[in-house]
C-alpha cells in the first residue's frame, strides 16, 4: 500500500525537530565559546604582530580611553602614596600628566595589546614602551643596541623590555551577558589585572578596555 501523505508528514516531523533542536543547541554552545575563540585568535594575531587581524578583534578607541583612565588613576594613586609632605608632588603630577599620552599612544597598538595579553601591563614609568613579549622577542644573539650617551633611558629601556620570569597564571569568564574578562597574576600576593571583551553583535568580541586596579 502507499504510504500517506499524513503519514510521512508524521514521520518527518520528529526528525524536523530534532534538527532545530541540534541547531539551537550548536547556537547556543557557540554563542557560549565565542569570546574565548575571540581572545585565542587575538592573543596569536598580537603575538605574531598581524596588525589586520588585531585590528578586527580590538575596539583602540575605546582601549584608548579605558588606558588613558587607568594609567591617570594608576599615576594618581602612586602620586598620593609617596606625596604627604612632599613639595615636589606637585611636579610629580605635573609630570607624570605629561607621561600619559605617550604611555597610551604605545600601548594602543597591535604591541602594547601583544603586552597586555602576556601579561605586561603600563606600569607608568617614564619613557615606558611595551615591553618584547616572549613569543616576539628577538634572539639572544641580537640584542638591541643601546642608545649612545643616554644611559637613563637605556636603564628605562631596559627596564620596559624584560620580559616576565613566568608566565601568568590567568583566568577568563563571563561577567555579565556582554561583558568577558580575562585577569592575570604572576603569583599569589602579586598585582593583578585584567583584559575586557565587549560584545559587538551576537557572536563578535573585541578587546574593550583594560582594569589596572585589580
Amino acid at each position: 500500500m502507499p504510504v500517506s501523505t499524513r503519514t510521512r508528514r508524521s514521520a518527518i516531523r520528529p526528525l524536523i525537530v530534532t534538527l532545530i533542536v541540534i541547531a539551537v543547541i550548536a547556537a547556543l554552545g557557540f554563542g557560549y565559546a565565542s569570546p574565548y575563540m575571540a581572545l585565542n585568535n587575538l592573543k596569536r594575531a598580537a603575538d605574531a604582530r598581524d596588525v589586520q587581524t588585531v585590528n578586527e578583534y580590538v575596539d583602540f578607541p575605546a582601549l584608548r580611553e579605558s588606558l588613558k583612565q587607568q594609567v591617570t588613576g594608576l599615576l594618581t594613586r602612586r602620586i598620593e602614596a609617596h606625596g604627604n609632605g612632599n613639595p615636589f608632588a606637585a611636579i610629580g603630577a605635573m609630570i607624570g600628566v605629561a607621561l600619559i599620552g605617550p604611555l597610551v599612544d604605545a600601548y594602543a597598538t597591535p604591541d602594547g595589546v601583544a603586552a597586555l595579553l602576556n601579561g605586561m601591563p603600563p606600569r607608568g614609568n617614564p619613557g615606558e614602551r611595551p615591553p618584547v613579549p616572549p613569543a616576539a622577542a628577538a634572539p639572544a644573539s641580537e640584542p638591541a643596541p643601546p642608545v649612545a650617551g643616554n644611559t637613563a633611558n637605556g636603564a628605562a629601556n631596559s627596564e620596559n623590555n624584560a620580559t616576565p620570569p613566568q608566565p601568568p597564571q590567568t583566568t577568563a569568564g563571563y561577567r555579565g551577558l556582554n561583558e568577558f574578562v580575562v585577569t592575570y597574576q604572576h603569583g599569589t600576593g602579586d598585582a593583578r589585572y585584567s583584559a575586557i571583551l565587549r560584545r559587538e553583535g551576537l557572536f563578535t568580541w573585541k578587546l574593550a578596555a583594560v582594569n589596572l586596579n585589580e
